[in-house]
């Protein structure tokens, strides 16, 4: 029962665990529909949400690998690491729409555009484009996990943001993710547990949200996710409201 709190373009959306599970699989019976498969990667240009939350569990968990996108990087790199990543499906915030509009035409294997929001799909010049809530309404909550995912098998991706030349890709296997996670809940690191409310400022598309959103689900943590565009004063009212003890970005 413990609650995953979001803020969004529209307001702030809560649910539990219980009813997140059912939503990953769900997500997990989208992508399988639109496509993917094991080993494939799937790309998010997405803020710190519950829906991007759910892709952290979905991508992984079904065989295939989650390629967290900086939405702060230059055109021609954004286009580079999609094509170098060569994403299958686009996972997409509603505001973001416009970054992906600029380089559709650069973009050599996407397939499908999915895009993450409250409202109806928006206008946009993407195609073939997919409003996600209207495919997690007809989706399954009932799809099954593979169970023989090797521990070495990759789970994830992401770029670094180019210091010299292009940016460069690095893979989580399913093996590292669960290593880091178990470092990030002892005592003498950051020390996550069940009793904390777990706000992550640092973006979930900068090397995982430093894995906060896999070790504060490991340890069933409230989670408080802050959403597009946070500013302090919207940090700071989540972290009086929803009782925050943990927060973790750069100072």
């Amino acid at each position: 029962e413990k609650e995953i709190v979001s803020r969004t373009g529209s307001g702030i959306f809560r649910y539990n665990y219980r009813q997140y599970y059912d939503r990953v699989k769900k997500l997990a019976d989208v992508l399988t529909r639109l496509g993917v498969e094991r080993g494939q990667r799937v790309g998010t240009i997405a803020w710190n949400h519950h829906r991007h939350l759910e892709a952290y569990f979905a991508v992984p968990c079904m065989g295939a690998s989650l390629h967290t996108i900086n939405l702060r990087l230059p055109p021609e790199h954004l286009a580079y690491v999609i094509n170098h990543a060569g994403d299958k499906v686009l996972l997409i915030d509603s505001d973001l729409v416009p970054l992906v509009e600029a380089i559709q035409g650069e973009l050599e294997t996407v397939e499908q555009y999915v895009i993450m929001g409250d409202g109806p799909l928006p206008q946009t010049r993407l195609s073939p484009v997919h409003n996600y809530e209207d495919l997690m309404a007809e989706a399954s909550a009932d799809f099954a996990f593979p169970e023989d995912i090797d521990e070495w098998e990759e789970a994830g991706m992401c770029f670094s943001s180019a210091t010299t030349g292009m940016p460069k890709g690095v893979t989580y296997a399913h093996r590292a993710i669960y290593l880091h996670s178990m470092v990030v809940c002892m005592a003498d690191t950051v020390a996550v547990t069940e009793k904390d409310a777990v706000l992550p400022i640092v973006p979930m598309f900068h090397v995982n949200a430093w894995g906060m959103p896999f070790a504060a689900t490991w340890m069933g943590a409230k989670q408080v996710l802050p959403g597009p565009r946070p500013d302090p004063h919207t940090l700071c009212q989540l972290m009086q409201d929803e009782k925050v003890t943990l927060a973790a970005g750069v100072p």
